[in-house]
């Protein structure tokens, strides 16, 4: 399972989400997108310290302020399995070796170069 078919699959559920800042949201997911960024809908924010709640109508998270996420375990059971094999051979191309073939190190000619 892959986290971005996972948080697909959970659009429309009830969701937490904890910030590296300690901040919390509980909400309903509405969107995602391929860099975790998220919308919720019917908000609850928590402070870090957890004196403080607000109530809000709507919130977007850049995902690389996520820890993490806590999705209903019946959401979890309903995420599709995906075929990846056909992921892994799909690119096709090249040998694996990146750029410039076989001319860094570990060619075997020796400290000299080849001269």
């Amino acid at each position: 399972m892959l986290p971005l078919s996972l948080l697909r699959t959970a659009q429309g559920h009830p969701m937490l989400v904890e910030l590296k800042n300690g901040e919390t949201y509980n909400g309903h997911l509405v969107s995602c997108d391929n860099w975790m960024n998220i919308s919720l809908r019917e908000v609850i924010c928590t402070s870090r310290d957890g004196d403080r709640f607000w109530r809000l109508p709507e919130v977007v998270i850049r995902g690389n302020n996520i820890k993490y996420l806590r999705i209903p375990e019946e959401v979890i059971d309903m995420v599709p399995e995906e075929d990846l094999s056909k992921t892994k051979s799909a690119g096709g191309k090249g040998d694996g070796r990146g750029r410039g073939g076989n001319r860094g190190r570990g060619d075997g000619r020796g400290a000299r170069g080849g001269r």
